[in-house]
């Protein structure tokens, strides 16, 4: 990526040499080349929110900006790539969504998510760090910037205008409203389940901004809680890609005596899904973990592994997400355990259980979804 700092080597995370996706897009390069080309101060606190990669921290690396990521592999992504530029120790100040937000922001660049629930939170939670003179941009594909997102910056930060388009990718300019009366944040969001999803039936799901469905049950969920395995011998039992945690909390209700390790490379789901858990009261062992799917997962230590795998990697549809999740359960799967998955029915998991495990099995499907089990041996 060449920017107004230099070159600079990026990769996502993990990388792959078969991986043909950048680690940047031109909403990056145009953030990047307004700020050089306007001569915007990067003074005091800079803050980077949302940044996907760590191309925009590791471009202004120099200013020793903070960034606020809820993604775990956007973490990892971004300690790589600022240790192929060469960065100082400790030139970018990580933080996640969960963490608390810098007192005072002097400058603060948004890379706009795809969820506005987590623009919401986010921009609600650095609202009292703002001054007269902070400098807001946002930045985004054009496909990703709404009018809903323009009526967000208004409503919490102050008068907001955009830039014309440039490679189909936008600005957006905020000006500081100190006299702006805000909303309260209304994350996290609890609801109640359904009477129909088992064990879960009528009880209290907790979602943090940003998670999937996080303002109702989706359907795939939904049909995978009517038919999860009965976990019979399964002492550890783990949910893999929890969001906000029902199935893995599903089965700690219906077995206290199971082990349950809820993980997401999400923040904010894992904070979800512990919250759902402690609101359901249930008694048994549970470990709640951000990180790489199954890395730090000892081999041949699992009996059960749960999973609605996700099909798009931001705006990318892609099954690399599926694969890893797969493969990883089966390396930590014991011989005899089982992998259960829940997913749309044309993207063809079956396929791919075959070639990995050597078995796949249809337990239930209606005509959107399947769940299917995969055997260790």
């Amino acid at each position: 990526m060449t920017t107004p700092w230099g070159e600079h080597v990026l990769a996502r995370f993990p990388e792959d040499p078969r991986d043909r996706l950048r680690a940047w897009d031109a909403s990056d390069e145009y953030l990047l080349g307004h700020l050089a080309e306007q001569e915007v101060p990067l003074y005091g606190t800079v803050v980077v929110v949302g940044d996907r990669w760590g191309a925009l921290v590791t471009a202004l690396a120099a200013h020793r900006p903070v960034q606020i990521t809820d993604s775990h592999l956007t973490r990892e992504a971004t300690r790589a790539n600022l240790e192929r530029a060469d960065a100082a120790p400790g030139a970018v100040r990580l933080l996640t969504t969960q963490d608390p937000p810098p007192d005072r922001v002097d400058v603060l660049l948004v890379r706009v998510p795809k969820s506005l629930a987590l623009l919401e939170d986010q921009l609600l939670r650095l609202a009292p760090a703002l001054h007269e003179g902070t400098v807001v941009v946002g930045t985004g594909m054009v496909k990703e910037i709404h009018t809903s997102t323009l009526r967000l910056f208004e409503r919490i930060v102050g008068p907001t205008r955009t830039s014309l388009a440039e490679k189909k990718a936008r600005l957006i300019f905020a000006t500081p409203d100190l006299s702006l009366k805000r909303p309260s944040n209304p994350w996290p969001l609890g609801y109640r389940l359904p009477d129909d999803v088992g064990p879960l039936s009528g009880r209290t799901v907790v979602n943090h901004a940003g998670v999937f469905c996080a303002d109702r049950l989706d359907i795939g969920t939904r049909f995978f809680l009517r038919h999860l395995p009965d976990t019979g011998r399964a002492r550890r039992v783990v949910d893999l890609g929890c969001g906000n945690g029902v199935v893995g909390t599903a089965v700690a209700l219906a077995d206290p005596d199971a082990e349950v390790l809820f993980t997401d490379e999400s923040f904010q789901a894992v904070a979800s899904a512990e919250a759902t858990y402690r609101a359901n009261g249930a008694a048994g062992q549970a470990e709640f973990r951000v990180g790489d799917g199954l890395a730090g997962v000892p081999d041949d230590s699992v009996d059960l592994v749960l999973t609605n795998p996700p099909f798009h990697s931001h705006q990318a549809t892609t099954d690399a997400t599926a694969w890893r999740m797969f493969t990883g359960a089966r390396r930590v799967l014991r011989p005899g355990g089982e992998l259960w998955v829940v997913g749309n029915r044309h993207l063809g998991y079956h396929v791919k259980l075959r070639r990995l495990f050597g078995n796949s099995e249809l337990v239930a499907g209606d005509p959107k979804f399947v769940v299917l089990k995969a055997v260790r041996k």
